[in-house]
């Protein structure tokens, strides 16, 4: 998970930071410039699942009416000090999504991204099934037919991509940017469909039926989504047969 962290205080940044790294957040840290032009790339999509933690100053408010003024559906928090009831429906009124309050733990920084993330996607619940899969949003690794199949850091990413967006076709690039797009050393695109290929074999291997839930759907993406294979076959047509060795007729 990565995130765009403007904290005007370098005091502070360190300890944000160790925070946060150790709750799986990869944060970036920005200055005032990104309000004015770093804001553009979070409208294409992929790039909504990043959040932007916006550290208290006398410009959190206009900031946030920036962000979405820009057109940027990413999940917004900011970051206080102290609790302050009327400050912080100020805040929600402009368009953050939620307010944490010192001290800031990254394990409840996760759980309340996660939980904008979701529900942006449509999601209410923890997890969504898709057949024999569960999915999770809380970073826990999917359940295929009854065994929790382990992912990689980077699988673990496109795959929960995937599962936000289920039954939706999601174009390579969305996927790329969602997981690739913040990184200082970008690889090249090819690597998203090495990645699909590992999970295919991981959660065909897993379910008892053997089936593909990763579809290729040609010239727009990948789709997440029950196989074909999950319905009931046609009856079988009855042949002669023998009953106590001796065979039904007519």
């Amino acid at each position: 998970m990565r995130a765009y962290v403007f904290e005007p205080r370098e005091k502070r940044q360190t300890s944000l930071a160790l925070e946060l790294e150790n709750a799986g957040i990869e944060p970036l840290f920005v200055d005032e410039d990104f309000f004015e032009s770093g804001l553009p790339p979070l409208t294409q999509p992929g790039n909504e699942v990043r959040a932007i933690l916006i550290g208290e100053s006398d410009n959190t408010h206009a900031q946030i009416r920036t962000v979405r003024k820009a057109g940027c559906a990413n999940p917004v928090i900011v970051l206080r000090d102290f609790r302050n009831s009327q400050d912080t429906s100020a805040a929600l009124d402009r368009g953050a999504d939620d307010v944490i309050v010192s001290p800031i733990k990254g394990s409840e920084v996760v759980s309340r991204i996660n939980s904008i993330i979701r529900r942006f996607h449509g999601h209410a619940a923890e997890s969504v099934e898709v057949g024999e899969l569960i999915a999770f949003f809380d970073g826990r690794d999917p359940i295929v037919s009854g065994a929790r199949i382990r992912l990689s850091k980077r699988e673990h990413s496109i795959f929960q991509h995937l599962a936000l967006n289920s039954n939706k076709v999601i174009s390579k690039n969305a996927i790329y940017d969602a997981v690739y797009g913040m990184s200082a050393d970008q690889p090249f695109d090819k690597v998203i469909d090495v990645y699909i290929c590992k999970l295919r074999k991981k959660i065909a291997a897993a379910a008892s039926s053997g089936a593909q839930y990763i579809e290729t759907v040609h010239g727009r993406g990948y789709k997440l989504s029950a196989p074909d294979e999950f319905d009931l076959p046609a009856p079988k047509p009855q042949t002669p047969h023998s009953l106590h060795g001796a065979e039904v007729r007519a």
